[in-house]
C-alpha cells in the first residue's frame, strides 16, 4: 500500500516545528553544518540508524563538514508523507547543530 502525500497545509504546520527545514521540489530539505568532517560523518551514522529502524532512507550529500538531507517518499510518487516528517523529527533529535 502506497503512502499518502500530505497537503501543503500539513507540510507547513510540520515545518513550523522543524527549525531550518524547508519544502523544496516536493521534499523536506535541510543543510546541517558541523565543525569538521568527523562530526558530519558521526551525524550521518546516527541518522542512518534512525532511517534503518524506520525502513525509510534519506537522499543526502556530504561535502567535508556539510550534510544536505532531502526527504520524500518514493511509493507516494516522490511526495512528502508522514514518514518523511517523522524521519525529519528524528534527525532533529539526534542533531547537535542548528
Amino acid at each position: 500500500m502506497a503512502s499518502k502525500p500530505l497537503t501543503a497545509a500539513k507540510i507547513t504546520a510540520v515545518l513550523d516545528a522543524l527549525p531550518g527545514w524547508t519544502f523544496k521540489r516536493d521534499a523536506l530539505v535541510k543543510t546541517f553544518t558541523f565543525g569538521n568532517f568527523r562530526e558530519a560523518l558521526g551525524f550521518m551514522v546516527r541518522v542512518g540508524f534512525e532511517a534503518e529502524e524506520m525502513d525509510h532512507h534519506p537522499e543526502w550529500t556530504n561535502v567535508y563538514n556539510r550534510v544536505v538531507i532531502r526527504l520524500n517518499t518514493h511509493d507516494a510518487g516522490g511526495k512528502v508523507t508522514e514518514k518523511d516528517c517523522e524521519l525529519a523529527r528524528r534527525i532533529q533529535a539526534v542533531s547537535w547543530v542548528d
